[in-house]
């Protein structure tokens, strides 16, 4: 399963943010952290410090790089949502980094993933439809992955 805790850290590390970034980033959003909340988010599993990352807490930080990679929207910022899914974390990533279809699956393909457009855009259809799909953790991994390889390799 790819936790709240992993997807930031590889968020972190596709961007090479260091600790006052990461913070910016939550503050962008209007959601206050700490510098020790941040380092307990981002240890590795094993470690006994470490602390798992809220859904809410990682919305805002994926809001907090939408505002800053986008520019942030005028009047009130959107309220992080307090459940998260691996479809709306893909959601995420595709608006703060403005991806059409052909690019996400350009960066699928990166990582050896093949994927049809009628695959992607079922992971952001609304869950009542029809012909929604849930992103599965491979799909959700294999694009972070990805976006590391596209991102850091430049």
């Amino acid at each position: 399963m790819v936790s709240n805790n992993d997807i930031l850290r590889r968020v972190r590390y596709i961007f090479d943010f260091g600790d006052d970034d990461m913070i910016g980033l939550f503050s962008s959003a209007d959601f206050v952290v700490t510098r020790s909340q941040v380092s307990e988010w981002l240890k590795k599993d094993e470690d006994p410090e470490k602390s798992d990352i809220s859904d809410q807490y990682l919305a805002a930080f994926l809001n907090g790089l939408i505002n800053v990679k986008r520019g942030k929207k005028e009047g009130p910022q959107p309220i992080p949502e307090k459940r998260l899914n691996n479809n709306l974390v893909l959601r995420k990533l595709k608006i703060a980094l403005n991806l059409r279809d052909d690019d996400m699956i350009g960066i699928f393909k990166i990582a050896g993933i093949k994927i049809s457009k009628p695959e992607l855009s079922a992971f952001f259809r609304k869950p009542g439809h029809q012909k929604y799909r849930d992103c599965q953790d491979q799909y959700l991994r294999n694009f972070l992955k990805g976006l590391q390889i596209k991102f850091r390799s430049q």
